[in-house]
């Protein structure tokens, strides 16, 4: 087991985890980019997360051993945001956050560089009650179904979780993917709609939250209820492994093309990913992520938890090999996470709903790194200023 080092000026401080992350302090000047973004729709992002900060005890640690200081530390910058009025300008916007913050460059096992892919919020058509053309059913959380949070029995396990059932005292898997769609909760009365494409709806699980047209016109939006504990496994990587794509060619829209045209097939292949999301219907605003708060599209973040936590802001910059998309250079907020983010540089940008975000998030498998953004506070603490 290593463990993550945070590079000050003094000692480093040490902690248990599964992989290794430097912080590297740097200058916004050091950010490419920086001062081109502009960081409204980031600065009202962060001011949703705060509210779930500020919420918590003022001495509860933000990340993973207080990686991002303390909930006191981000008073300042939160109660700031409350104030600020987010029609100034561009430079007073970005003033704002270079007068709170100070930047650190992450880096993993492997280096600054790493993945960065996009999703959305899928669009269906069902209906409330099942017919010969909607017979897919979307399913609630059942209530039978058991998650703990594996850091509040060790910190070495902050992000990570496990969920089942509980049977004779213990807890035992939950049907997987194939039980599920062979009838495990038929009959339990857990269906919320039933749609008209079964890719579909894998695809709804893949992306965590979508909205639904019934046939009277008015839109269901769905929403993360939780999942089955089954370990996500990737469907590209089973049609790669296959020889059915390649890395180059895989995305949203050649998995959806491929499943489309073997049908006989798209079954099995669909099982191989075990993992089963359940969804709750949204009522305001939406989707919501995994901290609670409205994702605000080009600018939520989804990020593995057992390296950052949730609501900080992040400076991304990430590039397609291919060159088929435009470079991003812009500051977001970490506001969700998801089954296939993994690792301490890997990061799926929330694009928002519609055709054009659809399209932009089934290509993007970006190369790219980013910096984390700590208050002043933590900053002066990591540097051995009291």
């Amino acid at each position: 087991m290593s463990v993550l080092a945070m590079a000050t000026a003094c000692a480093p401080v040490m902690v248990d985890t599964p992989d290794q992350i430097t912080l590297r302090k740097t200058d916004f000047s050091d950010l490419p980019g920086w001062d081109k973004d502009h960081p409204r729709g980031a600065l009202l992002a962060f001011s949703k997360s705060c509210t779930k900060l500020l919420a918590r005890a003022p001495k509860a640690r933000v990340g993973p051993k207080g990686l991002a200081g303390r909930v006191s530390d981000w008073q300042a910058s939160c109660r700031a945001v409350s104030r600020f009025d987010p029609k100034k300008s561009t430079e007073q916007t970005r003033a704002f956050f270079e007068k709170h913050f100070r930047p650190y460059a992450v880096t993993g096992n492997d280096g600054a560089k790493g993945l960065f892919t996009g999703y959305f919020e899928f669009s269906l058509q069902g209906s409330l009650k099942p017919t010969q053309r909607y017979r897919f059913p979307l399913y609630r959380r059942p209530p039978d179904l058991v998650t703990a949070d594996l850091g509040t029995f060790s910190e070495i396990w902050r992000g990570r979780s496990i969920a089942g059932r509980a049977s004779g005292g213990r807890l035992v898997p939950y049907a997987d993917r194939k039980a599920i769609l062979a009838g495990a909760l038929t009959g339990k009365g857990l269906e919320i709609v039933w749609v008209d494409n079964a890719v579909d709806a894998f695809f709804l699980q893949i992306q965590g939250s979508g909205r639904v047209r019934l046939k009277n016109g008015r839109m269901m939006r769905l929403g993360y209820a939780g999942k089955n504990g089954h370990a996500y496994t990737s469907i590209g990587k089973v049609l790669i492994k296959a020889g059915a794509l390649t890395i180059e060619t895989t995305s949203m829209q050649s998995i959806r093309a491929w499943l489309r045209a073997n049908p006989d097939r798209a079954a099995s292949v669909l099982n191989r990913n075990r993992s089963f999301v359940f969804f709750r219907e949204l009522k305001g605003d939406g989707p919501i992520g995994a901290q609670g708060v409205a994702l605000t599209a080009n600018r939520s973040l989804a990020v593995d938890r057992a390296f950052l936590p949730l609501g900080v802001p992040m400076w991304l910059t990430a590039n397609d090999p291919g060159g088929a998309l435009a470079p991003i250079q812009r500051l977001m907020v970490t506001q969700d996470t998801g089954g296939a983010i993994r690792g301490p540089v890997r990061g799926d940008v929330f694009m928002g709903w519609g055709d054009a975000a659809r399209n932009r998030a089934g290509k993007m498998r970006m190369n790219g790194q980013y910096w984390i953004l700590l208050p002043v506070s933590v900053s002066k603490q990591m540097a051995g200023v009291r």
